[in-house]
């Protein structure tokens, strides 16, 4: 596949291609470029309804004018090179940061979250977190229901697996969770009556939840089409 920065003929194509209400991995296969550099290109220039081919032209031009010299920075951060103290503290401000979520729960997806490997046995979480197994299970099982983490079978261990996509599967839970609001609702407009004012108010709140899960499935299939299964990162 062509790599390095778009051209302005490419952008064309993408315009016309949104106009033409084309798929982003359509677009990609035209132009025989990566699908998630078509999204990033459309994403950063006004989105699917916005997006001018002239104006996306201009701001790649620009961003490269202003984009200054690199300068060498600090040593990489490698694994061996970590810093304890501040890795634990990193899981702690994590942990207090999941709200709405159990607090066993929030610190074992902390963990996984920040292991290299995103898995982890119930021995390495009871070391980790210093809490009996019991509490372990608790929060796996919590985040096993939800659909955040999955167990493996490693010979006779149990293995607790996260992936790269977590918060797009957490996402859909709370898509689901805006869905199952609107029919709970409206289930009340028909008890209490569309015409009185305990109705007007629940039919106003369906509708509410209603738009409220139509956008946040159509984000989640805006990050499925600009990043998922592409690691390509190939630039403009």
């Amino acid at each position: 596949m062509p790599r390095g920065h778009l051209s302005y003929e490419e952008r064309r194509t993408i315009a016309e291609g949104l106009l033409n209400g084309l798929a982003y991995a359509e677009i990609a296969r035209r132009l025989g470029r990566p699908r998630s550099t078509v999204g990033r290109e459309i994403a950063r220039n006004g989105g699917p309804h916005g997006y001018r081919a002239a104006h996306a032209q201009r701001a790649a031009e620009w961003r490269a004018r202003r984009r200054p010299t690199p300068t060498p920075g600090p040593p990489a951060v490698t694994a061996d090179r970590r810093d304890p103290e501040a890795v634990r503290a990193f899981e702690e401000l994590l942990t207090e940061r999941l709200g709405g979520m159990p607090p066993m729960a929030a610190r074992v997806l902390a963990c996984l979250f920040t292991s290299d490997t995103g898995d982890l046995t119930v021995a390495d979480l009871t070391e980790r977190l210093r809490v009996s197994p019991a509490s372990i299970s608790k929060g796996v099982g919590y985040l096993e229901l939800i659909g955040l983490i999955r167990r493996e079978r490693d010979n006779r261990r149990e293995r607790y697996v996260i992936d790269d996509e977590v918060w797009y599967h957490a996402w859909q839970v709370g898509t689901r969770s805006m869905m199952m609001w609107a029919e709970t609702v409206r289930v009340g407009v028909d008890v209490l009556g569309a015409d009185t004012p305990a109705g007007h108010r629940l039919r106003t709140a369906s509708r509410f939840f209603d738009l409220l899960s139509t956008d946040m499935a159509l984000a989640a299939e805006h990050y499925r089409q600009t990043f998922a299964g592409d690691q390509d990162t190939a630039g403009e």
